[in-house]
């Protein structure tokens, strides 16, 4: 056991945010304390895997949050099998794009900031709270974005008090948007951004929106070559959650590769060169 003293210090030195008692205690473990410096060998985005396109929209019932497989390292494909979505906690995910090593660092102290927040106070936060936090972190990240490491999320959940799904932008400096009805961001947002305006309509059912982000995702990687399309030689499908009343849910890989292939099928069909 712990001596009084020191059981008491901790008592006194823990608060409801798990990163503001790392800041405390050792700051240099946070990933907004990483100093990149200049080595002479290339630009901070020409060393480190960037991580691209996230999409989001809201259906009946929920939120749904998709993103490609592909990472680059200048015009490089570093990786094919990145995973970009992640669950946040039971009602809200989170979408990396930027500086990958980064992003997935910040994604692993905002899980541990919600567990942390939700032990301390018995509760869970609200999804305005998480959205609150999230932006901070970010905000902590700018002298790594000034050095072309950026962290640039898109986060959605389930307002257990509204009963219906909302999702987040951020800009670099800790700015947060919410977003109506869908968004997009990335290298290949611009693209995925004007597929989702046509094939969003309200009250989407489940099947539906995943559909509409599985081809938002398509037409993203059709013009923009840091997105990675459906693999379906390597069998890679994108990265799927949906969050609702019941919590969050991965889309198996077998109703991706459904939808995946059957938008690949009526573009051939049709004959279609775009």
């Amino acid at each position: 056991m712990l001596p009084e003293d020191a059981a008491a210090a901790i008592g006194r030195a823990a608060s409801t945010s798990f990163s503001d008692y790392i800041a405390s205690q050792n700051p240099t473990a946070l990933p907004s304390a990483r100093n990149v410096g200049s080595n002479g060998s290339g630009s901070s985005t020409e060393l480190a895997p960037h991580a691209t396109t996230i999409v989001s929209l809201t259906y009946a019932g929920g939120v749904l949050m998709a993103g490609d497989r592909r990472a680059t390292m200048g015009n490089v494909i570093a990786s094919r099998h990145i995973e970009k979505v992640f669950p946040a906690d039971m009602f809200s995910v989170l979408g990396i794009a930027g500086s990958a090593g980064i992003a997935l660092d910040v994604t692993r102290l905002f899980q541990v900031e919600l567990e942390h927040y939700e032990k301390i106070e018995g509760t869970r936060m609200s999804l305005d709270g998480k959205a609150n936090r999230l932006a901070a972190m970010v905000r902590a990240n700018l002298p790594l974005a000034l050095q072309g490491l950026a962290v640039v999320p898109l986060f959605a959940g389930f307002d257990t008090t509204r009963r219906i799904g909302r999702l987040f932008s951020y800009d670099v400096t800790g700015g947060r948007y919410e977003e109506q009805e869908h968004h997009s961001v990335g290298s290949g947002s611009v693209f995925a951004r004007g597929a989702l305006k046509k094939l969003w309509k309200p009250n989407l059912g489940e099947d539906e929106a995943v559909k509409v982000a599985v081809e938002a995702l398509y037409d993203a990687a059709d013009d923009d070559s840091a997105t990675g399309g459906p693999d379906v030689v390597r069998q890679l499908w994108p990265v799927v959650y949906t969050v609702n009343g019941a919590g969050n849910r991965r889309i198996p890989e077998r109703s991706l590769a459904q939808a995946a292939q059957e938008i690949i099928a009526s573009r051939s069909v049709s004959g279609r060169e775009a």
